[in-house]
């Protein structure tokens, strides 16, 4: 009896992966034209023809979600926001038999790979990609491999694919008319990650509302979310000369970390100093004095993300791939951290 060749000997004989062949025989994108034809032409020297039960199998629903993370794991585990968007979006694919597969990277590039692969072997039937950049080169490649796809966070223009998205900048204009209202005129922010899309729109919104409201100083400091360099940035600033009356913090990680190094200190919250978080969390209202935050139901937003990639896997093939959703804006929690500037 004849044994069946397999894609693992095509792979031998044009000295590829395996993976390579499969991109090939199947029409996807992950190969050159040149590979691609050198693939074709030693399967039919072969004589290889396709196992139906497995070709069936490959392209049935893999009934799963993927995410890929550019964080650390460490990270990941003491960030509120992410556990409770990843919490919304389990339970509305849980409710829809989906199972969620989430992988952290350290590179654009892995995270490309891991798409690749992904969708090459039919792991997931969409993704959702977090952290959309200002200039974000995955959204192009995700729509070129034809993967289902949700971005979670906007508004992208010129989009290719969905997005999922909250008002960035009215949040903003409200924190500092707040603040101003309080008399206070030298402010600074603690932000994330300069290159994120969500953080280049706080940038222009606290600039634009800063300059409108004639303020002393409105100093921004990009830093990568952690209470590490929260505290870093804070323990700076409250050290320098002019040193401001309120500082804002981009996450609530870092709001924490900032109101221990004003204890540490011994600056008085809210007497000298006042902090405002972004992302209402346990954290945030755990701490002495609770912190004021803009609160957002960051649980509700992973199930609409999840709500969206879930229609978009089951559109029609030639359906509207590039419609957006804007969610409720945060809304501005007032609480013991924030009062009147001292003269």
């Amino acid at each position: 009896m004849t044994r069946r060749v397999t894609i693992a000997d095509i792979a031998a004989a044009a000295g590829v992966s395996k993976g390579a062949v499969s991109y090939a025989l199947n029409g996807r994108p992950g190969v050159s034209e040149a590979t691609r034809a050198k693939i074709l032409a030693i399967a039919a020297e072969m004589g290889f023809v396709p196992n139906r039960a497995a070709r069936s199998l490959s392209v049935s629903s893999a009934q799963a979600v993927g995410i890929a993370l550019r964080r650390s794991a460490r990270t990941l585990g003491i960030e509120p926001y992410f556990m409770e968007l990843i919490s919304g979006i389990e339970a509305t694919l849980s409710a829809g038999s989906f199972g969620l597969t989430l992988q952290i990277v350290d590179t654009v590039e892995e995270e490309l790979e891991v798409y690749r692969r992904w969708w090459a072997e039919r792991r997931v039937d969409g993704v959702l990609m977090c952290d959309v950049g200002t200039e974000d080169r995955r959204l192009g490649f995700v729509a070129d491999l034809g993967l289902p796809a949700v971005a979670v966070g906007g508004p992208i223009e010129g989009a290719r694919l969905p997005a999922v998205w909250h008002d960035d900048a009215e949040p903003c204009r409200e924190i500092l008319g707040y603040l101003h209202a309080l008399g206070h005129r030298r402010i600074a922010r603690v932000a994330g990650f300069a290159h994120l899309l969500h953080t280049g729109i706080r940038d222009n919104a606290y600039a634009e509302t800063a300059a409108g409201l004639g303020l002393e100083s409105m100093e921004t400091f990009h830093s990568d979310y952690t209470g590490e360099q929260g505290a870093r940035i804070t323990r700076r600033l409250l050290s320098s000369a002019g040193r401001p009356t309120a500082v804002i913090y981009d996450n609530d990680v870092m709001a924490v970390a900032g109101l221990g190094v004003a204890h540490e200190l011994g600056i008085d919250v809210p007497g000298r100093l006042s902090i405002v978080a972004w992302d209402d969390s346990p954290l945030c209202r755990l701490t002495h004095p609770a912190l004021t935050s803009l609160t957002r139901d960051i649980s509700a937003y992973g199930s609409q993300c999840a709500e969206a990639l879930l229609s978009v896997i089951g559109a029609e093939p030639d359906a509207d791939r590039t419609f957006s959703v804007q969610c409720r804006p945060a809304q501005l929690s007032p609480r013991a951290s924030t009062g009147p500037a001292r003269a």
